[in-house]
């Protein structure tokens, strides 16, 4: 058999219009699948170029960046708390002292009462006075 420009083939026109449509198909298969692979490489370099630059730094940096400000948040609870108690602390040694104030003053009068013997006989210019 010999092959050359001038040899002919035959074929039925039924054939050939399929290969020609099997080969249209393959081509716009393979032309689709390229380009929304290509759209979604795009999108995703996109997206990471748009994350990094709005932040500027690397994804674990920003994850210690949020745990850090979390941290700051946290503290700045608990110091207002222990800010709070040091308040209560100041309040309650006020209060004692004057309760034992008050109590100095109660046993003084429970003296002079004693010493008046009914207690109805004392001066209460006395109780301010400490006579």
């Amino acid at each position: 058999m010999k092959i050359s420009e001038n040899t002919s083939v035959s074929m039925p026109m039924k054939n050939m219009i399929g290969i020609i449509v099997a080969v249209a198909m393959g081509v716009f298969a393979y032309t689709e699948v390229t380009a929304r692979l290509t759209s979604l490489e795009t999108s995703r370099e996109l997206f990471q170029a748009d994350l990094l630059k709005k932040s500027e730094q690397l994804p674990t940096d920003q994850e210690q960046f949020m745990l850090l400000e979390d941290l700051y948040k946290t503290v700045e609870k608990i110091e207002t708390r222990i800010e709070d108690m040091m308040h209560n602390k100041v309040n309650i040694e006020f209060v004692t002292k004057q309760l034992e104030k008050a109590l100095e003053d109660i046993e003084k009068l429970k003296d002079k009462v004693r010493a008046n013997g009914n207690g109805h006989g004392w001066d209460s210019s006395c109780i301010t006075n400490d006579c």
